[in-house]
């Protein structure tokens, strides 16, 4: 994607208090990636490599990667994972999958092995320690999928014990809110791409009067279409930091772009720092 279309990348940085978590962890330092969409179209090289320097030179303990990293072909995968194994940090990469890396079928397969085959691990309803036992990353299957059981995986974790969770759809944010979630990292939404200044996203808007449009003209116009409008419910997750229940949520933009483009909306790479607080805050 040009960059007149897709903007310039920021450097989102975000702190993030955690009951419980160990001094030992306290200033731990994540940065995140999402949405990259290589493809030949929606993420250019330069952009690319701009991200991956960008998260280098924060000198992160723990990549991560939130999915969408191809689109239609998972073809260019390989050359992606060639690129994205230039990710430095002191406790390695770790990734999930998300909606375009599932389908067509035999993607989820190719997209694993490629990201695998570089040092990335790649998380599907699995428990990793990378920061050890007192902060497991818990790393769900993708939300439209079958396989998506939190029940399965959140479950093997104490109820006391803080924890961070990698979900590529922040929609599931609204069913996650029965477990202890400190902090879930998600992306899929490119945070709306249009975004109204004071009023938000502009799918958030579109949901509003979209019934009064005839379905003739609804593919001719921008966010109309069916698959776009239904990308995400809960389009006031769109981006940044939400509280969902007594859970944390912070919605990666993205760094691919689809057409038409993204205003007031660039794309990010997040830098986050996880810092200790004596107990755990609940909603009145």
């Amino acid at each position: 994607m040009h960059r007149l279309l897709s903007g310039k990348l920021s450097i989102e940085q975000i702190a993030i208090e955690i009951a419980d978590l160990p001094l030992s962890l306290q200033g731990t330092k994540l940065t995140q990636l999402s949405d990259l969409h290589f493809d030949g179209l929606r993420l250019s090289k330069r952009m690319l490599t701009e991200a991956i320097a960008a998260s280098n030179a924060v000198h992160p303990d723990l990549v991560i990667l939130t999915g969408d990293y191809v689109t239609d072909d998972p073809e260019p995968i390989k050359v992606l994972a060639n690129h994205l194994k230039r990710l430095e940090s002191r406790l390695g990469t770790y990734a999930i999958l998300g909606n375009h890396d599932i389908y067509p079928r035999g993607s989820q397969a190719q997209i694993t092995q490629a990201l695998e085959a570089v040092g990335i691990h790649v998380l599907w309803n699995q428990i990793a320690y990378p920061l050890g036992s007192e902060l497991p990353i818990v790393g769900l299957a993708e939300f439209w999928s079958r396989d998506f059981n939190p029940d399965l995986v959140l479950n093997q974790v104490d109820p006391d014990t803080p924890r961070l969770v990698l979900v590529h759809n922040p929609d599931s944010a609204a069913l996650l809110k029965q477990w202890r979630v400190d902090l879930q990292l998600s992306g899929h939404t490119h945070g709306g791409q249009i975004v109204i200044p004071g009023l938000g996203p502009i799918p958030s808007r579109y949901q509003a009067f979209r019934r009064h449009i005839p379905k003739s003209l609804r593919r001719w116009i921008p966010y109309m279409r069916e698959d776009c409008y239904r990308v995400a419910r809960h389009w006031e997750w769109a981006q940044g930091l939400h509280q969902v229940g007594n859970n944390w949520l912070y919605v990666n933009r993205g760094l691919g772009t689809y057409l038409p483009g993204r205003l007031f909306c660039p794309p990010e790479v997040t830098v986050i720092r996880l810092l200790t607080k004596q107990s755990r805050p609940l909603t009145v």
